[in-house]
């Protein structure tokens, strides 16, 4: 039995060239996480974890799913039972997911976060169980001792409109944290008519902006007055999440319409919901662009598909899958509109479906500009796309048929303070490709010269592109 350890220093380095890039020019960059769904409350109050299952287990839907798959109990998911039992459960079935990027994912946060090379199953579970909490107990891996150790120089919350921000001027105003900690601007329940509780919604967004909305212009002034509080607390990115991009062509007439319906309570069909959404996103991006703000667009998840389990747990617990459809024309009459009135912002758009990269690709090369390197991404390989082969198919439809020098790199996405791994892991594989590119002759073996697109990918490009610092 060989006695490397599984996650050793050239581990998924397939060639001198690879290592090369990886040791000499990523591994160094800091972290730049411009995308995550972590709670800032635990940041500013340096939550500390009770146990390993705390911080592993909790709120992590890709490894709930996973154990589903395998026919777990719903009690040692998201149940009662008590926090070793769920590990305990984990650990039994990690050997399990063989090929699956889980399984690289748990074996790299215990490597990373407690230093041990042990693999989890059955054999080894109490073991790990008791060195994980041990460390736990002291202040190196409190969610501020996270951000740390994992040379995190900047995060991004996903904030809704109404959202105090708070936290964010708590952490802000807590001078040890060397990490910047900034709110993005997330205005789905803005955009989502048809919601239930919209009317409720509404009612708050004006209460916490200090007006009182009964119609569609007053309603965008007071989402303009939440834009500009999100600003002023350090605020440079907004992010919406759509289904389908929507594609209806109105006027402000119509929306106003529409608006008033849904306050009142009216129901509202779909074509009504894609005018509304279709004219109140072109005038975000234009308060986006006149702040200097970017937009985030993700596009083509079809959410809470198991409605027995939705009515148990609620949103976001693992029961969400890939939307097939097309958006060429949408994504193209979107950026058009914006660009048309000099009024697009910088623009990064992910889709959950790789069938769209290389159209998505061609589109972002529509709508370049002037002084800004890459203008309008292609975001990173998103939610089930964020392991090997996701990451590799977008990588090579972005530089094959656009520019990958000036992509800005990797996101978390995560709800998990043990998913900045995740930057690594990219960041090994992207080396890979290129160090392939070396030895096959596609690029100079001038690692000074490729390095330099490394360093920038993992982190340089981002720091330039948000302007959050």
């Amino acid at each position: 039995m060989s006695t490397t350890p599984f996650i050793h220093d050239d581990w998924l380095l397939q060639s001198k060239s690879a290592q090369t890039l990886y040791h000499d020019y990523a591994a160094k960059m800091p972290v730049y996480d411009f995308h995550s769904h972590l709670n800032p409350q635990e940041i500013s109050s340096n939550r500390k974890f009770r146990n390993i299952a705390d911080l592993a287990l909790s709120g992590d839907h890709y490894k709930w799913r996973a154990l589903r798959w395998l026919g777990i109990d719903e009690q040692l998911i998201t149940g009662d039972a008590s926090d070793k039992d769920k590990f305990m459960a984990w650990a039994r079935s990690v050997p399990e997911m063989l090929g699956n990027p889980l399984y690289h994912w748990t074996h790299l946060e215990l490597k990373r976060y407690f230093g041990i090379d042990d693999l989890l199953s059955a054999e080894t579970a109490e073991s790990i169980w008791e060195r994980c909490n041990e460390q736990l107990q002291g202040d190196e891996l409190t969610t501020q001792g996270i951000l740390k150790r994992l040379n995190v120089d900047v995060v991004c919350t996903t904030d809704d409109p109404v959202d105090s921000l708070e936290h964010h001027i708590q952490i802000k105003e807590d001078r040890s944290l060397a990490t910047v900690v900034a709110p993005t601007f997330r205005p789905d329940r803005v955009l989502n008519i048809r919601d239930e509780g919209f009317a409720t919604y509404v009612a708050k967004l004006g209460e916490v902006s200090g007006m009182d909305i009964r119609y569609y212009g007053e309603f965008m002034n007071a989402v303009t007055s939440r834009i500009n509080y999100f600003h002023k607390h350090g605020c440079r990115l907004s992010d919406q999440a759509f289904g389908e991009l929507p594609l209806a062509h109105s006027t402000e007439h119509e929306a106003a319409y529409i608006f008033a319906r849904a306050f009142k309570g009216e129901e509202i069909n779909a074509l009504e919901e894609q005018k509304f959404q279709s004219y109140t996103l072109l005038k975000l991006g234009r308060l986006y662009h006149e702040r200097g703000w970017s937009m985030q667009l993700h596009i083509g998840a079809i959410r809470n598909n198991n409605s027995r389990m939705f009515s148990k747990l609620g949103r976001d617990s693992g029961f969400d899958s890939i939307l097939d459809f097309n958006m060429a024309r949408s994504l193209n009459s979107l950026l058009n509109d914006l660009d048309a009135s000099g009024q697009l912002p910088q623009t990064i758009v992910y889709t959950l479906n790789p069938t769209q990269y290389e159209m998505i690709a061609t589109t972002i090369g529509n709508f370049q500009g002037a002084g800004v390197k890459g203008k309008v991404q292609m975001g990173s390989g998103w939610w089930f796309h964020d392991q090997k082969d996701g990451m590799l198919q977008q990588l090579k439809a972005l530089s094959s048929i656009g520019l990958i020098s000036p992509f800005v790199g990797m996101l978390t996405d995560s709800r998990s303070f043990l998913s900045f791994t995740r930057h690594e892991y990219f960041r090994r594989i992207l080396c890979n490709l290129f160090g392939t590119w070396i030895e096959e002759g596609e690029l100079p073996r001038d690692y000074a010269f490729v390095g330099k697109t490394i360093e920038n990918i993992c982190y340089n490009n981002a720091d330039a592109y948000f302007g959050i610092k």
